[in-house]
């Protein structure tokens, strides 16, 4: 069959090109149905990102963040019409140590690898995950490539630490923060969940937190057991280093921020200390698995994340995706959803 593929060709230029697929292959036929745009798309849609890399990545079709239905099985494992989470992470090896999501040899969709804005998607069998009947609010779904990240540095972090989680320090008042400090509420809700932010209206947000303080305002005499780092870019610094000057000894820091640039960090505090640093990025399988059935045995965590969803597009031409792109550029709280129409 021929398949449609909506690449970014250059900066804010999307153009289709088309692909012949063999819709009798191995692979699972999925329809998208609800996309979301990451900060990472548009580093690319708006040629942020390094010019050679552009030049190494690109064409390319975006976003790595979705749900769809099943069109399509030619093993029968999936019926028609079942509605799967799309897992971006595609492995091509396994090791016994280090993680599909750490593997250099991966591949990542919208990462140099055509990503989900396409007719349909061809996947393997373990990067569909399927999604309960009693979920109805796919829109926010979309998002739950972001979910699963957090919820891997959760997982990452409870091998890492000490017995001490009575309290949780939360850098960070974007979409990321929002998330952990959802899944933290919910993992650990005997412990004192603490947001450190800047922006007044995007702290409001965490209404659920025990203490919500301003960067620049906070209190002697706070402290906390463990820390999640969810600010990236140029905040990285000051908030690395705010997180250790705050900490309990021996506590972990889990850093999730993305910064283009290195990060200076006093490590005479984090010797002094004892304290355990590691980072996290993206995930895997797994982790959509888990967090699937999460949301079946928690959906008041679905109802919360909903709160997160900012514009919704309705998508049927490539003026329709430019716009989205554009607009989700000026959103300040929250995560643009596409209703896949094309």
């Amino acid at each position: 069959m021929i398949n449609q593929v909506y690449q970014l060709v250059a900066p804010r230029q999307f153009e289709v090109t088309y692909n012949n697929e063999n819709i009798k292959s191995d692979k699972v036929v999925v329809r998208p149905l609800y996309l979301s745009i990451c900060a990472a798309d548009q580093r690319y849609y708006t040629g942020s990102r390094n010019e050679q890399v552009l030049k190494k990545k690109l064409p390319m079709s975006l976003v790595h963040e979705g749900v769809g239905e099943v069109v399509y099985d030619n093993k029968g494992i999936f019926k028609t019409g079942t509605r799967v989470i799309m897992v971006p992470n595609t492995p091509v090896e396994t090791d016994a140590v280090i993680a599909e999501n750490y593997l250099p040899s991966s591949k990542f969709r919208s990462s140099g690898y055509d990503g989900f804005m396409q007719d349909y998607v061809f996947m393997d069998h373990g990067r569909v995950v399927e999604i309960d009947e009693s979920i109805e609010d796919l829109s926010t779904i979309a998002y739950s490539e972001l979910v699963s990240v957090s919820w891997h540095a959760i997982r990452r972090f409870e091998r890492k630490s000490n017995a001490n989680k009575n309290s949780f320090g939360i850098w960070g008042d974007g979409n990321l923060g929002y998330i952990t400090a959802i899944l933290l509420n919910k993992l650990y809700p005997n412990a004192a969940i603490y947001i450190f932010g800047k922006t007044d209206y995007k702290l409001s947000h965490f209404s659920f937190a025990d203490e919500i303080y301003h960067i620049h305002e906070v209190p002697e005499g706070v402290a906390f057991d463990h820390a999640f780092e969810c600010v990236g870019g140029k905040g990285s610094q000051s908030a690395v280093n705010q997180i250790i000057d705050l900490i309990s000894p021996e506590g972990t820091v889990s850093l999730l921020g993305v910064s283009e640039y290195p990060v200076e960090v006093n490590t005479r505090l984090v010797l002094e200390k004892g304290l355990t640093m590691f980072g996290s990025s993206r995930s895997g399988a797994q982790d959509f698995k888990d967090i699937a059935k999460f949301y079946k045995d928690h959906p008041d965590v679905v109802e919360k994340l909903a709160l997160l969803k900012g514009n919704e597009f309705d998508v049927k031409t490539i003026n329709d995706a430019v716009n989205a792109f554009e607009k989700d550029l000026s959103t300040s709280w929250g995560k643009t959803v596409i209703k896949w129409t094309m």
